[in-house]
């Protein structure tokens, strides 16, 4: 068998909660131009003169929540590590190495990379832990990753698995994690995305096409196959009726907008229309993050809780990311697996 690394990408974390850490993640993270895509020049006034100082002290406060929720250690760092630990034994008897990379911050690409150019493999699987594609993230990290790679003297045999909404594990890992929860006992269900711009969805269009003009919300084709939107409702859909949910239990939505020209429907605000109808209890899934984070246990388990509560309801019960469930090792074991 060819000597293989296969290299985990998640997004990233600040290297602690403090202000000048969280400064530097955010720094990096928002002047990428895949995340924010408009020209340099105002890029780098609105991120470094505007977003960046203004957002890093507040930013550094939720953080800090964050780091006593993962006992002082950032969650998706933590059960990020641990799932490189728990693939690499299930390869143990196979020439095949994981390494964990994250897109901003540590470990960096660039020094994993370089291990891994060292360890002179024969094949790298690249692997952005990102179900659902979109630019901002998965396109983003198999960027940064090709980008490294393509300096190399000599580049081995490269494999990219760019999305996996449909794998069996990773979809059957969010189903047995639900099923923690009586989903009777709930007046609405969220499936809570990561939110995008339009007009980067729009990009995946060709010509005059947009998402618009896209079955997104109710198929997948050959057009939008790529299509962030779309395969966010295909997630859903797949979930749905491994749980058996009717259409009119649960809401599609997106959550950590920036401003009004962003995927909707907007999440807090569907958790707030939904406490104004009167409703006690919501069940949200966040099939986008399959490690718990920031998004997660802040924004979803104490912002949305906070929302609710002030309009009426009680509770807003977060159903676990995939993080490290045997069911989700097993996917990802059979996606590397079929690249071998």
């Amino acid at each position: 068998m060819k000597k293989t690394g296969v290299l985990l990408i998640q997004l990233g974390t600040p290297d602690s909660p403090s202000v000048s850490d969280v400064r530097s993640y955010l720094s990096e993270f928002l002047n990428d131009p895949r995340v924010i895509d408009i020209p340099f020049l105002l890029r780098k006034i609105l991120v470094n003169g505007v977003i960046v100082p203004f957002r890093a002290p507040k930013s550094a406060k939720v953080y800090k929540e964050l780091w006593e929720l993962g006992a002082g250690e950032s969650p998706l760092l933590t059960h990020s590590l641990k799932l490189q630990e728990l693939l690499q034994k299930e390869f143990k008897d196979q020439d095949v190495t994981f390494e964990l990379a994250m897109r901003y911050k540590n470990p960096s690409m660039d020094s994993v990379l370089e291990r891994m150019r060292r360890a002179n493999y024969d094949r790298i699987i690249i692997l952005p832990l990102f179900p659902q594609y979109a630019s901002a993230s998965s396109g983003s990290a198999i960027e940064k990753a090709m980008n490294i790679i393509r300096k190399w003297w000599v580049i081995p045999e490269i494999k990219i698995i760019s999305q996996f909404y449909e794998n069996d594990g990773y979809l059957n890992s969010i189903v047995a994690n639900a099923k923690q929860f009586l989903l009777s006992d709930y007046d609405h269900i969220l499936f809570s995305y990561h939110g995008l711009p339009e007009r980067q969805v729009d990009k995946v269009y060709d010509g005059s096409d947009l998402c618009q003009d896209q079955p997104c919300e109710t198929s997948i084709n050959d057009h939008n196959k790529f299509c962030y939107k779309a395969t966010c409702y295909a997630t859903t859909r797949l979930i749905a009726a491994r749980l058996g949910l009717q259409e009119n239990q649960y809401t599609v939505c997106f959550q950590s907008r920036l401003d009004k020209k962003w995927l909707t429907p907007f999440s807090d605000k569907v958790v707030e229309d939904w406490a104004k109808k009167g409703a006690k209890k919501l069940l949200v899934f966040s099939p986008a993050f399959v490690a718990d984070c920031l998004e997660t246990l802040i924004e979803i388990g104490d912002e949305y809780q906070e929302i609710f509560e002030e309009h009426g309801g009680e509770k807003v019960q977060l159903v676990p990311s995939s993080n490290t469930s045997p069911l989700f090792i097993q996917g990802l074991r059979e996606l590397i697996q079929n690249e071998l």
